[in-house]
């Protein structure tokens, strides 16, 4: 991919110094896909921003994982001792948008095709949502995974802005160990650690990875 080359979190770091000259604190939508990967984020952003978290997931499978990751960053929050207040926000649990979104996907591999539309799902609700609540950017957490494509999110999440007319903040939160920092902050506070990204494709996939495991012992 042609973006691949370009420093996304040197980016966001110059946008946080514009953002950031003015006397008024910025704010920020962060769209959150799991407690762990926002530890690092939320530490990062909420030094210069005020932070709402958007958990917007409807690809979560089972039910009761969803659930659990709900809880689990709500508990992260109320805990972490951020500069400004962290608020949060809970979008629609509506698997069907999900199911709608990879109809015809269902057998492309994981970071494929139907990831691609799984992020311009929650990607756009999100920046839907910034732009009906007024702030200033939206970012998502995604960008700390050393699994996904942080030049396809940040490709994703610029083009929804435009759509919505609200700023996107770029970034690639992996870099300058952020992600080993949201592995440090999930271990002091104790937060689950799931073992796959979130949806029945990805869980059928694990599942199968386990069970390959145990055959080879």
């Amino acid at each position: 991919m042609g973006n691949q080359k370009i420093n996304y979190q040197k980016l966001c770091e110059e946008e946080i110094s514009k953002a950031s000259a003015g006397e008024r604190v910025p704010s920020v939508l962060l769209h959150s896909c799991c407690a762990p990967c926002s530890s690092y984020c939320i530490e990062y952003l909420s030094q210069y921003f005020r932070v709402t978290v958007f958990y917007y997931n409807p690809n979560i499978y089972p039910d009761s994982e969803y659930y659990h990751r709900v809880k689990e960053q709500q508990e992260f929050i109320n805990r972490f001792p951020a500069k400004y207040p962290v608020g949060f926000i809970e979008g629609d649990f509506d698997t069907q948008e999900f199911y709608k979104a990879a109809k015809g996907l269902e057998q492309e591999p994981e970071r494929g095709a139907r990831c691609t539309e799984c992020f311009k799902l929650r990607l756009g609700r999100t920046a839907e949502v910034a732009s009906e609540k007024r702030f200033d950017y939206f970012t998502s957490t995604l960008t700390i995974s050393p699994m996904k494509d942080a030049a396809l999110l940040n490709q994703i999440g610029s083009e929804m802005g435009e759509v919505h007319g609200v700023k996107w903040l770029p970034s690639d939160f992996k870099k300058k160990n952020g992600y080993l920092r949201s592995c440090e902050l999930s271990r002091e506070y104790g937060i689950y650690r799931q073992d796959y990204c979130g949806c029945v494709f990805s869980y059928n996939e694990r599942q199968k990875e386990k069970e390959s495991f145990k055959e080879a012992l």
